[in-house]
């Protein structure tokens, strides 16, 4: 079994990752229900950026070591 030892800078990545989609669906819903194609443009790369990090943390996480 793996456990997996967060750091500081670990939690950080989580909690920007996650800031990040919050803040895409905000733009992606304001922008889609105002007709406004800029903010629903950086609503999607809010979320695309915010769904990286958290998949780079999760490979990360998984990635197998020595047992």
């Amino acid at each position: 079994m793996a456990i997996a030892v967060e750091r500081p800078i670990l939690l950080i990545k989580k909690f920007a990752g996650m800031l990040l989609l919050l803040f895409g669906l905000l733009f992606t819903t304001l922008g889609l229900s105002n007709e406004s194609s800029g903010f629903a443009a950086i609503g999607v790369a809010f979320l695309v950026a915010g769904a990286i990090f958290l998949a780079l943390k999760i490979i990360r996480r998984n990635q197998g070591g020595p047992l």
